[in-house]
């Protein structure tokens, strides 16, 4: 079982940064797949950054260039620098954890934070 615990949410103004964080339990972190996922209300969870264990980063084009993902495999700590905010980019900010068995997936979530971007 991994505990994911977000923070650093919060409301901005459009073009200004937030810096997410998420602290895992797990003492097995560094080889988790880490991602930050946003939902807005009415629509569907979406990925907006993800980190593997190897380093390895992807980002959809909404926030490619302007969202960065980081880990410190030390502190078991996932960040997401978030600059250039836009209105849109307001939603419920989570953090996830996946791990592969082969044949399955371990996947955990943590409780979500908010982030308002006012235009």
């Amino acid at each position: 079982q991994v505990q994911l615990v977000e923070s650093g949410g919060g409301l901005v103004q459009a073009g200004g940064s937030l810096r997410l964080s998420c602290a895992a339990s797990s003492r097995a972190f560094s080889i988790y797949t880490m991602g930050w996922y946003r939902q807005a209300p009415g629509k569907q969870r979406d990925m907006v950054a993800l980190i593997t264990s190897d380093g390895n980063t992807n980002y959809p084009d909404s926030v490619k260039g302007r969202f960065t993902i980081s880990r410190d495999n030390a502190k078991n700590t996932v960040d997401l620098q978030m600059n250039s905010l836009k209105a849109e980019d307001t939603a419920v900010y989570y953090c996830k954890a996946v791990r592969s068995l082969g044949w399955s997936n371990l996947e955990y979530w943590g409780q979500g934070t908010q982030v308002t971007v006012s235009s």
